[in-house]
């Protein structure tokens, strides 16, 4: 039975899911699904004085779009994935009544779902950092000697594990006053990365103390990190070795390798860096990529001022 007051509009949406269920064969539980999201449409239009579909505007499906993420239309406000397949919806409702000549316009065609926000990156303390760092150490023989290096280099230089993994001992300059090592990125393109005196020192102990040793079991491999059969060290195990030195830190956050590169590129910001010079020490094609980890900045910056000052607490 037709809401009263919302005939014309009702009726034009169960045309169009008659169109959906005969033309395009959708099965049931999606043509529920369409017939809800358009339903709250319907019922959005209709509190904004629409009656029909012919007199509705570019602003009222925008609006509506805003609704589904803030609730606004006093109804549950949804995830952007969900205010997504609404508009979805929506929009191919409006197609339609235009191609039937219901409308003379789509005023949804420039209208899209509000963009999901974007998770920020999760970065650790310094101090966490230096927890990890020294676990990784612990122990005799190369592999500790191998998984400080390994650490040290993706937190000094901000290096994809990927990265890191690919690294051949060629490609690294540590005798030189400037200690610099180069990276291939994706797309295998080149950059230039210095290499602090922490990273700088631990590698030179590795390739002294703890390379020769595990090459010793191979055939001459070239990578930087090899594994204790003379391999160049995987993805997996580097993952591997990661997750023993935080297991063994007691650093209680999930740690991955970007966790590593994320706190890279925070903790630089956080110490006055260019966000150009960390989209370049990145190898970021577009500074925008690199600017996300300014909102961490700023976050952090809004927790301490409500946690310290005085006047920011209510």
């Amino acid at each position: 039975m037709a809401e009263p007051g919302r005939g014309r509009l009702e009726r034009a949406r169960e045309d169009y899911l008659a169109h959906l269920a005969v033309e395009r064969g959708l099965s049931d539980h999606t043509l529920a699904a369409y017939a809800a999201d358009l339903r709250r449409y319907t019922s959005y239009l209709s509190d904004r004085g629409h009656r029909s579909l012919s007199g509705v505007a570019e602003e009222d499906v925008a609006s509506f779009a805003e609704a589904l993420r803030s609730g606004s239309d006093g109804r549950t406000a949804l995830a952007a994935s969900s205010a997504s397949r609404v508009i979805a919806a929506v929009r191919g409702w409006h197609r339609f009544a235009l191609a039937e000549g219901l409308t003379t316009i789509d005023p949804s065609a420039e209208v899209r779902a509000p963009a999901p926000s974007r998770r920020l990156p999760k970065a650790i303390s310094v101090e966490e950092v230096e927890r990890l760092l020294e676990a990784a150490s612990l122990g005799e023989g190369p592999v500790p000697l191998r998984d400080r290096a390994l650490l040290e280099l993706l937190y000094g230089t901000g290096a994809r594990i990927s990265e890191a993994v690919g690294l051949a001992v060629d490609d690294l300059w540590l005798d030189d006053e400037a200690p610099a090592l180069r990276l291939y990125g994706k797309g295998r393109k080149e950059r230039m990365v210095p290499v602090g005196r922490y990273a700088a020192e631990a590698i030179e102990a590795y390739l002294v103390r703890g390379r020769p040793e595990l090459a010793r079991a191979g055939r001459g491999n070239a990578a930087l990190f090899l594994n204790t059969r003379g391999n160049a060290l995987s993805r997996q195990s580097a993952w591997a070795a990661l997750q023993a030195a935080a297991a063994r830190s007691g650093v209680a956050e999930h740690i991955s390798p970007h966790t590593l590169r994320h706190s890279f590129a925070t903790h630089l910001l956080a110490g006055g860096a260019d966000v150009r010079v960390v989209q370049e020490l990145l190898g970021h094609a577009s500074v925008t990529t690199t600017q996300i980890y300014t909102q961490v900045t700023a976050q952090t910056l809004r927790e301490v001022y409500a946690s310290a000052h005085p006047r920011a607490r209510g």
